[in-house]
């Protein structure tokens, strides 16, 4: 079973939204586990000290590479795997940035290993001795890893099989072979003045596929030229 261990001074975020719909019932059905280590249990002294300030000056705390190497180790005690199949890492600002091409990787594992970070980062020595990837959601700060993690769990776990319940779903989404996805339409046919594109209700699939394939090229030419160009260059383009 596919299996997302973290590492964090807020357990109690946890499992939160990952709790609900087709995640949280592909978690109560056991298709993949959540394990949460407090980071706090391995604190030092009595006041269970987790962070110091920096060396050098400056603001902020950094969490301790003692009490983040403690905690490490007690999480991944019962792992065997290597990192190609069980990655270990800190969410960070500075790190790669998440996207679909790493949540299909991370997928095909067995699990996975995240260090939600807080205050003004993590000792760089941790990191290093460890050998910890750092990756990113994105170009801006948030006060923790906790919100980034559940948002990169939430994009991994949805691929793994069965979890969606309908194994075409993926295949169609934005993302999938560098393309955003084409629009989407429900009942009623018309609204507001504005009716379903004719091809849609017309149930000659070979024509369905080609427009939506050539929507989603459209789409992603005009919103997002860097995924157009990856999409390119690999010679995708067929209209």
């Amino acid at each position: 079973m596919w299996m997302a261990k973290i590492i964090t001074l807020f357990p109690d975020v946890f499992p939160g939204a990952l709790g609900h719909s087709l995640i949280g019932k592909a978690l109560v059905n056991e298709q993949w586990a959540l394990e949460i280590t407090d980071l706090r249990d391995f604190g030092i002294g009595s006041h269970r000290q987790v962070d110091d300030t920096p060396i050098g000056g400056g603001p902020g705390m950094i969490l301790k590479p003692d009490v983040l190497d403690s905690a490490l180790s007690a999480t991944m005690h019962d792992v065997n795997s290597p990192s190609s199949e069980w990655p270990i890492i800190a969410l960070s600002p500075r790190g790669k940035i998440f996207d679909q091409e790493l949540a299909n990787q991370w997928a095909q594992g067995q699990g996975i290993t995240m260090i939600c970070g807080r205050y003004e980062g993590i000792d760089e020595r941790f990191l290093s001795h460890s050998r910890i990837e750092e990756v990113s959601l994105g170009d801006f700060i948030l006060s923790g890893g906790e919100v980034a993690a559940k948002a990169m769990l939430e994009a991994t776990v949805r691929l793994l099989p069965n979890v969606l319940g309908n194994a075409e779903s993926p295949m169609s989404e934005s993302f999938h072979n560098s393309l955003l996805e084409y629009p989407q339409f429900t009942k009623p046919r018309e609204w507001c003045g504005l009716s379903v594109p004719e091809v849609l209700l017309s149930g000659h699939h070979e024509k369905i596929a080609q427009w939506r394939h050539n929507q989603a090229e459209t789409l992603t030419r005009h919103r997002r030229p860097d995924l157009w160009q990856r999409y390119t260059s690999q010679g995708g383009i067929e209209s």
